[in-house]
Order: C-alpha cells, then sequence, then structure tokens
C-alpha cells in the first residue's frame, strides 16, 4: 500500500511573497492563515507549523520586506553624487508609496501587536529600525565632513529627522487628508534646508 503524495510546503520566500501580495491587493484584514494557506494551497495548520501565530508570520514577513528594501537603501547610498543627492533618495524611499503602502501597513500592524511582544520580537524589530538608522548616521556624517551639511551631531539628527519621517509618513500610509506624498516630501527638503544645509 502506497502512501499518499505529499505537496511539498512552497519555500519560505514564497509564503513571504504571498503574504505581501495579499496585504497589497486585499489589505492587512484579510490576510488570515487560512486565506493565505488557500493561497499556496496549504493548511492553516501547515502555516502554523512553521510561523507558531500570525504575529510571527508578520514580523517575519517585514523581516523580509525590509531585507529587499535594505538592498535597495544599501544601492542608493553607494551611487555616486553628493550627499544631499543620496539622502533626498533614501527620504524617497522611506516615505511610503500612497495610502494603504502595503510595507507600511504591514510595519504599522506590527508595531500595534508589538505592546504584547517578548523581548525577541522587540529586539528584531529593533534591528529593522537600527539598520536605517545606521546607514542615515553614516551619510550625515560623509555629508559633514565634506562640507556638505552643518556640523550637527548626526546621531541626534538621525534621530530626530527618522521621528519626522515616520510621523510623515504614518500620515501618508492611511491617507489623512491633505497629507499626500508629495506634499511631504517637499516638508522633508525644506526641513533639510533650513537645519542640515551648511550654505543654507
Amino acid at each position: 500500500m502506497t502512501s499518499p503524495r505529499r505537496t511539498p510546503a512552497p519555500p519560505r520566500e514564497r509564503i513571504l511573497t504571498a503574504a505581501m501580495e495579499m496585504i497589497a491587493d486585499r489589505g492587512l484584514e484579510k490576510l488570515t492563515m487560512a486565506a493565505l494557506g488557500r493561497e499556496l494551497g496549504m493548511s492553516s495548520g501547515h502555516l502554523l507549523y512553521y510561523f507558531r501565530s500570525k504575529d510571527e508570520l508578520l514580523l517575519q514577513t517585514l523581516e523580509w520586506s525590509e531585507g529587499r528594501l535594505g538592498a535597495e537603501r544599501g544601492r542608493l547610498l553607494a551611487r555616486t553624487g553628493t550627499a544631499r543627492e543620496r539622502l533626498d533618495a533614501y527620504v524617497d524611499l522611506y516615505v511610503p508609496d500612497g495610502h494603504r503602502d502595503p510595507h507600511w501597513t504591514l510595519w504599522l500592524e506590527v508595531w500595534n501587536r508589538s505592546q504584547n511582544a517578548d523581548d525577541a520580537a522587540r529586539d528584531r524589530q529593533a534591528a529593522i529600525e537600527g539598520a536605517w538608522h545606521r546607514d542615515l548616521v553614516a551619510l550625515l556624517a560623509e555629508g559633514i565632513s565634506r562640507g556638505e551639511f552643518r556640523p550637527v551631531d548626526p546621531d541626534r539628527f538621525a534621530a530626530r529627522l527618522r521621528a519626522l519621517l515616520d510621523g510623515f509618513s504614518i500620515h501618508v500610509a492611511i491617507g489623512l487628508r491633505g497629507t499626500d506624498r508629495p506634499q511631504i516630501l517637499g516638508h522633508v527638503r525644506e526641513f533639510l534646508n533650513e537645519t542640515l544645509l551648511a550654505d543654507a
């Protein structure tokens, strides 16, 4: 008697890609383990075996998405050009594409759930934020050393700039009226012109 043939589990990246596509196409509220399982031809129990909980699935999806953004950020920051040009590219990558941007929708949900997260999950979230922060500090330090930027404290300025970007980005992601992406990018450019440029 032959045992029934099992369908092999899809690679992790396929699961995470499918989760992100569901968020983009249908919204986060439609992403359930059962719905994702149907999309992949797996049972929700099978998914839970790999991810333990929806919280873990969401965090791993965010980490995967951040890995892709991190690679793109690395390419942008390695380009030739002025520090200000690369800072503008950093900001452009940071700010959501618009209302219900899937990455930011996911980011907001993971951070909302982090109120009840354990220390290990919080450390993983901090690692995501830390990568953005370190890259920004290095870029600011480079611009200061070249005389493009004022001699600010790079770490303190990066913390404040990222808080500004987070606040504006949340407005864009939730679709707050009067805060669309072009307006936000304009506000950030004006802020950088006033506070950072050496010849301002």
